[in-house]
């Protein structure tokens, strides 16, 4: 901690790309990317319960295409529940689908600051390790060895192009070193607030100012590290920069939390795509969950490093 106390938001973002699990891929490779799930327990202030219907289906959908899964932080809300029990009974069909993608060992799970006990593994392991099956009337193993990183290095194995994947809270002191502190706050003040649609200020999700200032801190890392693509989650709002058109590769999956809707970044045969998920209706009237492109699919080689 005292380390993490001196350091700048330069300095973590260099720790987590340093210490990132390297995962090598080519133009066959498939990953899905979502962040900031939020999932909770199923009570008026579970943002997830919203969407988790929409997010399952998405998720079906890219299982069933051979994708990888890449979740980058924030998944669980730990801030506002106290017991992962809580969350696990209230989504145990998630988890069902997700252990899919463990058992192929097609899952990557990145942590953020309100999953940030995941650091431990030790946490890991007592919170995913077994379920109760109700059918079986018995503990069944769930993930019983998955890990989390801070952050997710992708290498083509052709072009050796990299690309960064972490929650960005690096960027954001409060929420990295002084995540205690807002946990406190969220689980003890705000959760109950928000009941009644008062927003946690703590958040750079929902104060603009802050999401300024983190996102400014990360592009500049990004500008100083060769313009290397690099996406998080964290600040809820999707960013995707043009190909070839000089910006700075700073890309952001949005979240699952949205109220109409869930948005994630597609990497597929060499192109990277913005998503979103949402219920629509067909011309007989009928509800159907749907894929638009907010970003359709632009070669990965548009975005060289400088």
């Amino acid at each position: 901690m005292q380390n993490s106390l001196i350091m700048s938001s330069q300095t973590r973002l260099t720790r987590a790309y340093e210490q990132a699990k390297r995962i090598s891929f080519d133009n066959t490779s498939k990953f899905i990317l979502f962040s900031d799930c939020h999932r909770g327990d199923g009570s008026f202030a579970d943002d997830f319960a919203n969407n988790r219907n929409i997010y399952f289906h998405a998720l079906q959908q890219y299982y069933k295409n051979a994708f990888q899964y890449i979740e980058l932080g924030d998944g669980d809300e730990l801030w506002e529940n106290m017991f992962f029990k809580d969350i696990l009974d209230a989504n145990k069909n998630v988890f069902l689908l997700l252990k899919k993608f463990y058992q192929k060992d097609k899952l990557h799970m990145i942590y953020g600051n309100h999953d940030m006990v995941y650091r431990n593994p030790d946490i890991v392991k007592k919170y995913f390790a077994e379920y109760f099956d109700t059918n079986a009337d018995k503990n069944m193993p769930l993930m019983p060895h998955l890990k989390f990183d801070e952050a997710i290095v992708l290498k083509h194995a052709a072009t050796g192009q990299e690309l960064f994947f972490t929650h960005g809270h690096q960027a954001d002191f409060m929420n990295y070193v002084g995540w205690k502190i807002n946990r406190f706050f969220v689980r003890v003040l705000w959760k109950p607030l928000q009941v009644w649609g008062i927003k946690d200020p703590t958040s750079p999700a929902k104060n603009y100012t802050e999401r300024i200032k983190v996102e400014r801190r990360i592009k500049k890392w990004i500008v100083t590290n060769g313009n290397r693509i690099t996406v998080v989650g964290h600040m809820h709002r999707p960013c995707f920069p043009k190909p070839n058109d000089n910006a700075i590769n700073f890309f952001n999956d949005g979240s699952c939390v949205h109220p109409r809707n869930i948005t994630g970044i597609e990497i597929e045969k060499g192109k990277i795509a913005l998503a979103k998920w949402l219920v629509d209706t067909n011309e007989d009237g009928v509800l159907q969950i749907v894929k638009e492109y907010i970003e359709t699919p632009k070669d990965l080689e548009g975005y060289t490093n400088k």
